[in-house]
């Protein structure tokens, strides 16, 4: 399982998010690995109408409908085509448990799949408590890197988040500095089921060519 996060990069908003979507729809078809385009919330029905592929959509608000000015509410990304959606993102992390809680609560009573990212060992153990659908360790300082990632740095502790996320029989996804076949192929090692991946991908001159070395990591 591969999640490709479109953050607000420029290569992955809009039309090119469309575009974007349909190349790992491509690829997908061609590897029959399972590919989750994750990208705005203002490109949720664009992106759906576009491509056949599981979208979610990057957070949602712990709000239902009412006087929310620009909050992103549940219902509207799944009305517009979303499957799930990221929660507690190193980017987008909600200021305390509890009001991630309540966003994971608001996702769950709409119908919405959820992955649940964790910054440390101890986040991850309230995380999986919330039984989510995924659960994601993924360390700030390695998001972005091109040279070093989570798993080559960190396999250690790789190795204690699945423990944590085997107590309450949650999959869990790994992610921060992802770039190769290796480190996907380090991560499944390791007990992981998956991996998100982001700038390698969305920024890459050629987006099919990566996207065709992280699936050499899966066989």
């Amino acid at each position: 399982m591969l999640f490709v996060n479109f953050k607000t990069y420029q290569q992955g908003t809009g039309r090119k998010a469309v575009n974007l979507a349909r190349v790992l729809e491509e690829v997908a078809e061609q590897s029959r690995l399972k590919i989750i385009p994750v990208v705005q919330a203002t490109d949720i029905k664009e992106v759906t109408a576009s491509c056949k592929l599981e979208i979610w959509t990057q957070t949602v608000d712990a709000v239902e409908f009412g006087a929310h000015t620009g909050a992103i509410l549940p219902e509207a990304v799944l009305e517009d085509g979303a499957i799930g959606t990221f929660l507690n993102h190193s980017e987008r992390k909600f200021a305390d448990f509890e009001s991630l809680t309540k966003a994971h609560k608001r996702a769950l009573e709409v119908g919405l799949k959820t992955l649940i990212f964790s910054s440390s060992l101890e986040e991850l153990g309230k995380a999986v408590a919330l039984a989510p659908t995924f659960v994601s360790y993924e360390p700030p300082e390695f998001i972005g890197n091109m040279t070093i990632s989570v798993t080559s740095a960190q396999p250690d502790v790789i190795l204690k988040a699945v423990e944590i996320a085997k107590t309450h029989n949650l999959p869990l996804i790994v992610g921060a500095g992802i770039h190769s076949r290796e480190d996907v192929k380090k991560s499944l090692e390791l007990g992981a089921v998956g991996v998100v991946v982001a700038t390698d991908v969305v920024k890459a001159e050629d987006p099919r060519k990566e996207l065709m070395d992280l699936v050499d990591g899966f066989r």
